[in-house]
Order: C-alpha cells, then structure tokens, then sequence
C-alpha cells in the first residue's frame, strides 16, 4: 500500500495493490507449475509438454487396465458408481496429503465455483465407470477418440475462444484418424448398446465442459493442481454420497464389496492412486497449454 501526502491539499492518497501484487509471500512466482512436488517452471515449454504427456499417458494407461480389471470381478460392473464414490474419497486423501506438503495452504478458488466443476466432475467419471457395464472397449473408444471436439466447442461458449478453419478440421481429422486406427486391427465388432451410448456421451459432454472450467479458474485464481483436486472431489463425493444414499444404492454396494475386500478395495486403491497421479499431469497441462491442446496431446501420445 502506497501513502502519498500533499502539503498543500492535505490528503492521503492510497493505492491499493493489485491482486497479483499481495499473492502469499510462500508463492515464488505465478508462473510456477508443481505437479507432485516437482517444479516444472525450471524447463521449457516443449520439454514441459513432453513430460506432462508422458505422465498421463504412464499413468493412465496402467489406471485403464485398474479400470478394465475392477470391472471383470463377477457381479461388480452394477456398481459403477460406487467405485467412484470410493474414488474421490482416495482422491481427496490424496489431495489433501500433497496440500499439506506445500507451504501455501489458501483456497484460491471460490466455494461456488468447486461446486460447478465437482457436479462436472461427478458426471464425467460416474457416467464413464457406469457406462463399462454396457459397452465393449472399442465401442468406449470411439466415443473417446471424439472428445476433441465437444472441448473445442466448450472454448468457444464458455471462454469466448475462436478457432480457425485449420483448427476445426485438424480436430475432426484427428478424431477420424484415431477411430480408423483403433478399429483397423480389431477384431471386436463395437456394441452401441443404447445405455451405455447414452452415458459415455453424457460423460464427453460433461468432459468437455469440466476442462474449459478448470482452465478458466485456475489461470483467473492461479490455483494448485492440489488444490483443485481436494475441493473438487471432496465436494463431489459428498454429491455422490447423498445420490446413493437416496437411491438405496449404497448398502448393496457395500455389501458386495465386503464380501470381497481384498480383491475390490485393493484394485480401488490402486486404480485411484494411479488416477490420481494422472489428473495431475493432466491439470498442469490444462493449466499451462489450455484443454483442447491437453486432449490432443494426450490423445495423439496415447494413440
């Protein structure tokens, strides 16, 4: 704060800092990205693109086969959304263990806003886990490799993004290419069970649209990746908590998986610690290089 005195007026002119200027003095600078306790700032951008895109791919593939291993317990895949209450309840304990580890503790974000981006995030992995209960993986595949594009048609209406003719066609080009790829070698027929097409687009759609969220928040408030994680999920395992609790889904859910413990909760660990890891990649990509081009990094690495 800045004190001006004039003699002749007597009066004090104050002005006030902006809101960079009284960031936490732990803060080192606004361009630091932290992605588990590693400060990516110190590399450049493409070396910081490679190495986010690597994580996720890592991570996420082994967290894919968590998934696809979960779901092959016999009498589980009705318990879709159960897996991803206990989920969030991993990922907030370990949001919350990496927010301790760092020396700024402030929720950056506002209150409403987690409550948005935990409802979409609520919808993306609930109505993905419970769409493996009716489609094959070549059928999931399709409907992913499409994800390009809702993102981009999320930056358009949310963040007032504009895209050119190149863009637009390198997205619908890249999605078409990924779907012939996938499908060229498979020897599965894709099975476009109505449900399921039903909840895995209901899930893009809500992708879509949790990416360009966070993207917005995160560069307007300059949160941790930790941060985001934390409140988000721990606000949408409270959502998904009433949901089953209303719906009389929860008691089946615990039923069965303590019938079972080791096998269900053991491969939920897992599987959420890996996921985890890879929503951290993939937040410092968002963070650093927008959605659309977080997706089709991971997706053109991936694939």
């Amino acid at each position: 704060m800045d004190l001006k005195f004039n003699n002749s007026r007597k009066y004090i002119s104050i002005t006030v800092p902006s809101t960079t200027q009284t960031m936490s003095p732990h803060i080192k600078s606004i361009d630091d990205i932290m992605v588990l306790g590693i400060n990516l700032s110190r590399f450049n951008k493409l070396t910081q693109f490679l190495i986010c895109v690597a994580g996720v791919f890592i991570f996420y593939l082994i967290y894919g086969y968590l998934q696809e291993l979960i779901f092959s317990v016999e009498g589980f895949k009705s318990y879709g959304w159960y897996l991803t209450l206990v989920q969030f309840g991993f990922y907030s304990i370990f949001g919350l263990i990496e927010l301790q580890l760092i020396k700024d503790k402030r929720r950056r974000i506002p209150g409403k806003t987690y409550m948005i981006i935990a409802f979409l995030t609520v919808g993306t992995m609930g109505l993905s886990n419970t769409s493996l209960g009716y489609l094959n993986y070549p059928t999931q595949v399709i409907f992913k490799c499409c994800k390009l594009i809702p993102v981009m048609l999320g930056g358009i209406f949310i963040q007032g993004k504009r895209y050119n003719i190149v863009d637009v066609s390198a997205a619908v080009c890249m999605s078409l290419g990924l779907i012939w790829f996938t499908l060229a070698d498979s020897t599965i027929a894709p099975n476009f069970n109505l449900t399921g097409v039903i909840l895995i687009s209901l899930a893009l759609c809500a992708d879509a649209v949790i990416g360009n969220v966070q993207e917005k928040a995160m560069k307007l408030h300059n949160a941790s990746n930790s941060e985001m994680v934390l409140y988000s999920y721990s606000i949408g395992f409270v959502y998904i908590l009433l949901g089953l609790t209303c719906t009389s889904g929860l008691r089946p859910a615990v039923t069965f998986c303590s019938k079972n413990p080791v096998r269900t909760y053991s491969y939920a660990f897992l599987f959420s610690l890996t996921g985890y890891f890879g929503i951290s990649f993939v937040l410092a990509l968002i963070k650093m290089f927008g959605a659309l081009l977080a997706v089709t990094g991971m997706y053109g690495l991936a694939y």
